[in-house]
């Protein structure tokens, strides 16, 4: 999706090769962890926030100053913010998930799974 390559490389630069710490805190609707990650003193979802690179996901998350730091960057046109109208990723793929249902390219086969 837009800007996607931009925050994934930002983010492995930030964790690879790093210890981790992860707070769990909730699982997801899929059974899927949900928590903080800091990597050796650096909170991952502030950095990722301030610099535009990733969304405040609300449905899991309502913390005050994640989205204080989503604001700040929107503000600034940072990272994903600079684009005129950045689509969330939920809705990004639920977008490319329906497109896969009712279309796959001539002699091609979709690894999509739905």
């Amino acid at each position: 999706m837009p800007y996607g390559k931009e925050a994934k490389e930002e983010l492995v630069k930030l964790v690879q090769g790093r210890t981790l710490k992860i707070s769990v805190y909730d699982t997801d609707r899929y059974g899927r962890l949900v928590g903080d990650v800091d990597g050796n003193g650096v909170f991952v979802q502030e950095h990722m926030l301030k610099k535009g690179l990733a969304w405040h996901y609300t449905a899991y998350d309502r913390r005050m100053e994640l989205a204080k730091w989503e604001r700040q960057a929107q503000a600034s046109g940072l990272g994903l913010w600079a684009q005129p109208n950045p689509e969330k990723p939920w809705e990004w793929r639920k977008k490319k998930r329906t497109k896969n249902l009712y279309w796959t390219e001539p002699n091609s086969v979709s690894t999509e799974c739905v």
